[in-house]
Parts: structure tokens; C-alpha cells; sequence
């Protein structure tokens, strides 16, 4: 069998549909109302917790390390019939205990993880003092205008990665970020192998998930003049883009 044609059936092989935790938890063993909570996870990290998935959930629930704490708050508020997420998540997410939420008493609008229910939530009184669970996102938007060798530098130097975007989860983690961006496209550690033809990640994974932009990714690629990165749209749609790596825009840096 020919080579090239191995290798792509190999990382072919290599693609599956993963949940992956997408918040670093930082739990506060300190009593505070619901808004106390979400001011305090503001100033120090970047909000009370988000939860997208039951990996993030299990992570949450290992990252309390005091076993006598029953109740804690999390960043899931009602607003007249509908939840929300404090951070603005469109994550879909939820762990309600049964028969929740049931808002007993008019007023049970912020949501409690109860630890001896095997972390499922209740709807709780905000003006409750419980313990709370801070989130720090794993992306962040560099406002500096490099190119994409540069941006790949930078983030490795001052952080983890230009970021790779293994699943929808994490295209919507970007979608949240990427609008603080100041320019029309933002770098992600997208490249194109041009030998081959194939797209990659930075951190060696094949592009499993996609979301390309109409006549951006699915065709091949002319690298004669300059090779080609990817990208993502800051406004509109926020699809991939596929750009000469000279091109100097913002990037997403993962933090963890």
C-alpha cells in the first residue's frame, strides 16, 4: 500500500468523539450568597462555574477537598423561565436531581450542586450562604497582531498552545473568546501539510471535528507561494478560514 495513503488511513483510525473538560475548578471552601460567589469568581478567575459535559462535572466534584461540604453554587441562574449560565455559556448541559428544579418557594433561582446527591443540582434561595466553585476558561484572545509562526511562539512561550479544536465543545468555548478579538479573523493551530494535503492540529491531532467556512478546507491547497493556516471568522458565524501565514491577526492561546 502506498505510504501517503497508510498514513492518512492511520490517523483517520485515530479520530473519535471525545468529551473533553474545558474549565480549570478552583473550589472556595468560604460561605458566600450566590452573587458574593459570582463577584468574587470574577475578580479572581474568570466566573462561578460553568459545566458542559459529565467529564466537567466529574472534575468539578473531585476538585472539592473538603468531604463535610454538602451544598455549593454554581453559575446556572434562572431568568423568568429560562437558565442561564452566569458566563453567558450557551452550554445545554444540565444534572438536575429528580423533581428539579422546583422552585418549592417562589424565589429558587441559582442553582446548588448537592454533593450526597452524586452532584446533582437544586434549585436554591441566591441569598443561601454556601461554599462555590470558581472557573478559569481554557482559552484566551491575544490581542496582538502576529503572524501565525509567531502567535504558535508566543503561546507556547507564555502559555500552552495555539488552540486545537477537537469538537463541537470546544468550537463553542471559542465562539465565546473569540468575539473580544480586534481583528476580522483569529489564528488556531490549524495547518495545512502540504505534501499530503491534509489539514492538521499543532498538537498532532487530525481534524476530526470540522467547521470550515463555504470553499475554505475541503479543497486542495495552493502552498507554491506561501503555506496556509487556519483561522477563525470573529464575527458572523465564527467558521474556519484558511489564510496565507504571513497574515497578521489576534490568536487563541490554551492556558492548561
Amino acid at each position: 500500500m502506498d505510504q501517503t495513503l497508510l498514513f492518512i488511513l492511520l490517523l483517520t483510525a485515530l479520530c473519535s468523539v471525545s468529551e473533553c473538560v474545558q474549565h480549570q475548578y478552583h473550589f472556595l471552601n468560604e460561605k458566600k450568597n450566590w452573587t458574593e460567589a459570582q463577584r468574587y469568581c470574577r475578580e479572581k478567575y474568570s466566573d462561578l462555574a460553568t459545566v458542559d459535559n459529565m467529564n466537567d462535572m466529574n472534575e468539578l466534584k473531585k476538585s472539592v477537598n473538603d468531604r463535610s461540604v454538602q451544598l455549593l453554587w454554581i453559575g446556572l441562574f434562572r431568568v423568568r423561565d429560562s437558565w442561564q449560565w452566569s458566563d453567558q455559556s450557551n452550554s445545554s448541559f444540565r444534572y438536575w436531581y429528580a423533581g428539579e428544579p422546583n422552585n418549592v418557594s417562589p424565589g429558587e433561582n441559582c442553582t446548588a450542586v448537592k454533593l450526597n446527591t452524586q452532584g446533582q443540582w437544586h434549585d436554591n434561595f441566591c441569598t443561601n450562604k454556601f461554599p462555590f466553585m470558581c472557573h478559569e476558561d481554557k482559552l484566551i484572545v491575544v490581542k496582538e497582531n502576529v503572524t501565525w509562526s509567531e502567535a504558535l511562539r508566543y503561546c507556547r512561550q507564555n502559555h500552552v498552545d495555539l488552540v486545537s479544536v477537537h469538537s463541537e465543545e470546544i468550537q463553542r468555548r471559542v465562539m465565546n473568546v473569540v468575539k473580544r478579538a480586534s481583528t476580522a479573523a483569529v489564528w488556531l493551530g490549524l495547518h495545512n501539510y502540504c505534501i499530503m494535503n491534509m489539514w492538521l492540529w499543532v498538537s498532532g491531532e487530525m481534524v476530526c471535528y470540522h467547521n470550515w467556512a463555504p470553499g475554505n478546507g475541503t479543497t486542495p491547497e495552493n502552498c507554491s507561494l506561501e503555506n496556509r493556516k487556519g483561522a477563525v471568522q470573529s464575527g458572523g458565524d465564527q467558521r474556519w478560514i484558511s489564510l496565507p501565514e504571513s497574515h497578521k491577526l489576534n490568536f487563541i492561546c490554551s492556558t492548561y
